[in-house]
């Protein structure tokens, strides 16, 4: 699979040929910029409530390029602070998604190590629970598989599922050549014709 392929189209573009459910919540967002594109694909974790032990356990399992992609169990903890983000980068991880907190911002930024999270609290979790590891979990209101392609940049948070990745790509292709080719005021022309179409389908 070609990651480089998918990286070079924005979320917005693949969003226009994928189902809402395959897009995450929007406050899941990048916690510093500018951000480059984050793509590859997901190694999912799911966390308990104040407890960050299946993430730390993911950066040393989890193969070079993949996206971490945490479920995290609450927002009142940090799953992942400087340390976690800097091995995590020196081990070819391509980036974090977290759906929760994370800390030491500072230090991910300074490293431009790619960070998606719901926000920033100073506080660590503990490592005591079991929880899940490389399989299916919930992140963003998206059920996110190993495997799957996660693309994420300020525009929002993009999985495809594994199986249907390429074929998805191919449509968001077209849509993204078809998109360079419209002109601004071919563009605007249709879109006038579409718009006065329901006006008066509505009677507005």
């Amino acid at each position: 699979m070609d990651i480089a392929a998918f990286a070079r189209l924005s979320p917005t573009t693949l969003a226009e040929v994928v189902t809402r459910d395959r897009v995450m919540d929007p406050g899941i967002r990048p916690l510093w910029s500018p951000m480059e594109r984050l793509a590859g694909p997901a190694y999912p974790v799911a966390c308990p409530a104040g407890d960050n032990l299946m993430l730390h356990v993911a950066i040393h399992r989890a193969p070079a390029g993949s996206v971490l992609v945490c479920a995290a169990g609450d927002s009142n903890w940090a799953m992942a602070g400087g340390n976690v983000c800097a091995y995590a980068q020196q081990r070819g991880i391509a980036g974090f998604v977290v759906d929760g907190l994370v800390r030491d911002l500072a230090e991910t930024r300074e490293r431009r190590f790619p960070v998606f999270a719901r926000g920033v609290i100073p506080i660590p979790g503990v490592r005591k629970t079991p929880g899940l590891i490389d399989v299916p979990v919930v992140c963003g209101g998206v059920t996110v598989a190993p495997g799957d392609v996660v693309v994420a940049d300020e525009e929002g948070i993009v999985v495809l599922p594994k199986a249907h990745a390429e074929a998805i790509l191919a449509q968001a292709l077209q849509r993204a050549d078809k998109d360079a080719k419209t002109t601004l005021a071919d563009w605007v022309k249709a879109h006038k014709t579409r718009i006065d179409e329901l006006t008066r389908s509505l009677g507005i």
